[in-house]
């Protein structure tokens, strides 16, 4: 059974910064890719000048690797989604640094806000989309790096009971790594 979080059965680690350890080098648990994940977020100079927009495909950049994981950054003009997708056998940190995101799950919708992180398991399905009219950057942080994201028929979400997107909000073409 895939449920919207393994930290579902402690709460929310994100929810309690005090617990939150500042980022290593070279993060190994949850808590310290969540870590680096806020860390870039806060230092602007580190990816605040590569952000591209494109009106016909999601745009992103892999901004950094480490054994075993990898850190993107995304781009998000209005209107645009990833699709309904899991990330195969990668857990992950999704932290939106600019503008407002969308996430549908088959639990429901999350605004997802400047600063808001959410953190993944495998399995975790989710849908990803710009809902705002300004673009949106996110950073994603996948453990081990991303070598899949399957694609999954939107009509599931129906039947769970969320909304699904738009057609104009489809994945973008398997032109090199896909991040959501």
């Amino acid at each position: 059974m895939n449920s919207d979080s393994d930290l579902q059965i402690a709460g929310d680690i994100l929810e309690v910064p005090h617990l939150l350890q500042p980022p290593r080098e070279h993060p190994a648990t949850v808590a310290e890719f969540a870590g680096l994940a806020r860390s870039i977020a806060a230092d602007r100079s580190q990816w605040e000048h590569l952000v591209e927009y494109d009106a016909v495909s999601r745009w992103y950049h892999r901004l950094r690797t480490g054994p075993g994981y990898e850190v993107w950054l995304l781009s998000w003009v209005p209107g645009q989604g990833s699709g309904r997708h899991d990330h195969g056998r990668s857990s992950g940190v999704l932290t939106v640094l600019d503008g407002a995101l969308t996430e549908r799950t088959g639990r429901g919708t999350r605004a997802l806000t400047a600063g808001a992180q959410r953190v993944f398991a495998p399995g975790y399905v989710h849908d990803v989309v710009n809902d705002a009219l300004e673009p949106a950057v996110s950073l994603h942080i996948y453990y081990p790096g991303l070598t899949e994201m399957p694609m999954l028929p939107q009509s599931r979400l129906r039947t769970a009971g969320v909304t699904p997107v738009a057609p104009h909000c489809e994945a973008p073409a398997a032109a090199g790594p896909v991040t959501a």
